[in-house]
């Protein structure tokens, strides 16, 4: 029996994320235009969806996300917990996760399992499945249903792992791009099923524009 209902998403196109430049929990840009066309998109498709709770990062582009089921009423949350990790040194950085020696050897370190391997600066993986779990504890408690979370990328990767109990090395198994879906079942067990994984059939009309 399903218990609650999450709409997990990751925020709109960023400026910064069409550059290339990596931003992190430091780096809080906007929305630039495809991003509140991406967000626009999603509301009209998911607007009659009767969201009982809206939890965002504190980041603005995370809220800004959300930002049409805030103003239509729906309460919301925005919950440092849901920040995306910090990469600590690289924040703001060019092309960084492209081509950088340094960030593939972070991906190997995390990839074989050391969790605890971070940039100067940052957060590890371990560090952020912390604030996770402090997270999901506040969200099973609540009496809400139905929920909407507006959050990061590389946040969801581990996320998916968290709930589902997978080990973070195989994070990167959890695809992502912006503003896509995925929808995750509480089960009355206390556990969590992934019912839908980086769906992206709300944007189909910006894509074919």
């Amino acid at each position: 029996m399903i218990e609650k209902e999450l709409y997990i998403i990751r925020h709109g196109q960023t400026d910064l994320n069409a550059q290339g430049i990596v931003q992190g929990k430091g780096v809080n840009a906007p929305l630039n235009e495809t991003g509140r066309k991406q967000a626009d998109a999603f509301y009209n498709v998911y607007r009659h969806v009767k969201f009982d709770l809206v939890y965002t990062s504190s980041l603005l582009r995370a809220i800004q996300t959300a930002d049409s089921f805030i103003k239509a009423g729906v309460p919301h949350i925005a919950d440092p917990d849901l920040d995306e990790i910090s990469w600590g040194d690289a924040e703001g950085q060019k092309n960084f996760t492209d081509h950088s020696e340094l960030f593939n050897e972070l991906l190997k370190e995390w990839r074989s399992g050391n969790i605890y391997y971070k940039f100067n600066g940052g957060e590890s993986p371990f560090d952020l499945q912390q604030r996770q779990l402090r997270f999901i504890e506040r969200l099973k408690a609540t009496n809400e249903k139905i929920i909407l979370i507006a959050t990061h990328g590389r946040y969801i990767r581990a996320l998916m792992c968290t709930l589902t109990n997978k080990p973070l090395s195989e994070m990167d198994d959890f695809d992502h791009t912006n503003l896509c879906l995925y929808k995750v079942n509480l089960l009355s067990n206390g556990t969590f099923e992934i019912e839908q994984h980086n769906n992206q059939a709300h944007l189909e009309e910006l894509f074919n524009s």
